[in-house]
């Protein structure tokens, strides 16, 4: 018997797709099951207008340990001679392309289309062998080949039509454990992971266990094994059954068992398109984010399959990163794909579901916002700096699509409040949306500031999120009122008379406030009267687009360059303290200064700057208490 060489320039083509093409090593049997659906779809088809065929069609995965042996078997098309020659002695040739080119209007939704997946095999396997039987011939015929020196075809026996295909594995070595393969559960969990949605039953036989009849419980031997012929694989999506044909309780299993997570889902979006982007999908919120989320090793949990054959495991491309939070799988026919199914083109197509996708995801946010208000505060409450990063990332090229999903507390109750609610209760002449930055809702709400600003009749908006104030910067304004921050020398709100006894009494005073800016040096851009201040002695404001808050998150980026806020120190004319400062401008210059960079340290504190120099901060206060 002649050995032929492979005809597409076979020693060089065969190692790269063994060794470069294919990254894991266990897709090979993806590969082959679906292979296996090919050849069983194509006898299905067949079927349909042929009455003589009649079979209850299944693929089949037996082991044989002792041998090395793993077998893949269906009851398929088979192949003639004439095709094993042109399928597995050409590579990159695809019988299941021509198959459906030849039946492009009728045809099954064929999976292959590159001819190159059988050959994945050879990744495991030693030897490769394919006996199988055409349902167009009485012969049987066995291909077999150890590699890339090439391979023999024979007439052999075979009493059914199919193929078997027969893979005697490698040898274990110190990089790879083959025997994997040879495992039961190893074998089960890669069916469920790759081929758990092929519409025909994967079968093999499983070992279990139960106890003998009549077994005492302390008997030793109480219990026995057995072996089954079972189904490992789910063979309908539950995407592709209609919404009112799935419990709650089955979506809820069928969520924790796919994405290993010991809560049920917070929301669940079933989504089906037709036309120039066909698929289906359900989509899954989770209550409560994975433990990595807001770092870079948090990879999207969005599955891509390809007429129920896993292509991707975190398909980046089917969502934004501001919907990252969303879980699900997405299930299209025709998706162009590269010839190890790896890895998507970057189609049209692939655009269009994900834009859809999106849409679908902004509009379920919208209806739950209106809707179910508690529910959506719970998501937010664990999501929502991703929608505000949204605002934020690509030059606020999404801000129209978000702005209106995000939410801030407030002054107004304590409670979540959206952009419109609060434009919705502004005062007559309010042109600003009044915002405030800090650590926490209790840290701002104790802000000098913020008294102020609620004895005028207005509403502020708590920014706690780093991201927060970035965001609305890209924002710009909502409905025309731009944004304010309540700390920025910008805010306007003294009557007239307010401003011109400010002005007076700055003037009268400009000597004490000249020393005071020279005491701090370069920490401020000016020392002023303040009309924001109720109680407190002194706050900083800021004059320019750069806030204290933004300053300190940019400043503690690292390798970013340091940034500094213009900042004023602001005083409270009517504080004991005020009175205190013009006495030591007469008397005692030299404890001015000393005042004046306590000032300054305890208002920065107040913004939760920390003193540069803690030890002298301390010094400075334990003096002036002694």
């Amino acid at each position: 018997m002649t050995k032929t060489e492979f005809k597409a320039e076979s020693k060089k083509l065969l190692n790269l797709m063994i060794n470069s093409i294919y990254t894991n090593k266990e897709i090979f049997l993806r590969e082959l099951l679906s292979n296996a659906s090919d050849a069983t779809d194509k006898l299905h088809f067949k079927s349909l207008t042929d009455s003589k065929i009649k079979s209850s069609f299944e693929i089949k995965i037996e082991v044989d340990k002792e041998n090395r042996k793993l077998r893949i078997i269906d009851n398929g098309i088979g192949m003639t001679k004439k095709e094993l020659e042109n399928n597995l002695g050409t590579i990159a040739k695809s019988g299941s392309l021509d198959f459906k080119e030849k039946n492009e209007k009728d045809a099954a939704n064929i999976i292959g289309q590159f001819g190159v997946g059988f050959y994945s095999a050879f990744m495991v396997a030693e030897k490769v062998e394919v006996l199988t039987k055409s349902y167009e011939e009485e012969k049987a015929y066995l291909w077999e080949s150890e590699g890339v020196e090439g391979y023999t075809i024979k007439e052999s026996e075979k009493s059914t039509i199919g193929t078997t295909i027969t893979l005697t594995l490698k040898k274990d070595d110190e990089n790879y454990n083959y025997s994997n393969f040879l495992q039961e559960y190893y074998l089960t969990s890669l069916v469920k992971k790759y081929s758990d949605y092929l519409k025909y039953p994967i079968k093999m036989e499983c070992e279990h266990t139960r106890k003998k009849e009549n077994a005492k419980e302390d008997d030793k031997d109480a219990f026995e094994t057995y072996k089954t012929l079972d189904t490992l694989n789910s063979i309908t999506p539950i995407w592709d059954k209609n919404k009112n044909e799935v419990t709650e309780q089955e979506l809820n299993d069928f969520y924790k068992e796919k994405f290993q997570d010991f809560q049920d889902p917070l929301k669940t979006i079933f989504y089906k398109t037709e036309g120039t982007a066909t698929f289906s999908s359900i989509l899954f919120i989770p209550k409560a984010p994975p433990f990595n989320y807001y770092t870079k090793e948090f990879k999207k949990d969005l599955k891509l399959y390809c007429n129920g054959v896993l292509i991707m495991e975190n398909c980046t491309d089917l969502l934004p990163e501001y919907f990252g939070f969303v879980k699900g799988m997405v299930d299209s026919k025709d998706l162009s794909l590269n010839i190890s199914r790896e890895i998507l083109q970057k189609t049209r197509q692939l655009q269009v579901i994900a834009k859809n996708l999106e849409k679908k995801v902004r509009s379920e946010l919208s209806s739950w916002l209106k809707n179910n208000r508690t529910e959506y505060e719970k998501f937010f409450d664990n999501f929502g700096v991703s929608l505000k990063y949204g605002l934020y990332s690509s030059y606020g090229a999404n801000k129209e699509n978000l702005k209106d999903l995000v939410l801030f507390k407030s002054s107004f109750n304590g409670n979540y409040v959206t952009l419109k609610e609060y434009v919705s209760r502004m005062k007559e002449n309010q042109n600003e949306i009044y915002y405030a930055c800090g650590e926490s809702y209790e840290k701002i709400k104790n802000m000098p500031q913020i008294e102020f600003i609620k004895d005028k009749g207005y509403e502020v908006l708590f920014f706690t999120h780093e991201v927060d104030e970035f965001s609305i910067k890209m924002l710009s304004e909502y409905e025309g009122k731009k944004f304010k921050n309540i700390t920025s020398e910008e805010v306007n709100l003294e009557t007239q008379e307010e401003k011109t006894k400010a002005e007076e009494t700055t003037k009268q005073y400009k000597d004490l406030f000249t020393k005071m800016q020279e005491a701090l040096k370069d920490k401020v851009l000016e020392v002023k009267l303040s009309n924001k201040l109720k109680n407190s002695a002194a706050c900083l404001s800021t004059k320019g687009e750069i806030s204290i808050e933004m300053e300190k998150v940019l400043n503690a980026m690292p390798n970013s360059n340091k940034v500094k806020s213009q900042k004023i120190l602001e005083i409270n004319e009517n504080h004991k303290i005020f009175k205190k400062l013009c006495e030591l401008e007469k008397n005692n210059p030299e404890k001015l200064k000393q005042y004046s960079k306590i000032l300054y340290d305890c208002a920065a504190l107040m913004e939760g700057i920390s003193p540069e120099n803690p030890v002298e901060f301390l010094n400075e206060v334990s003096d002036i208490m002694a």
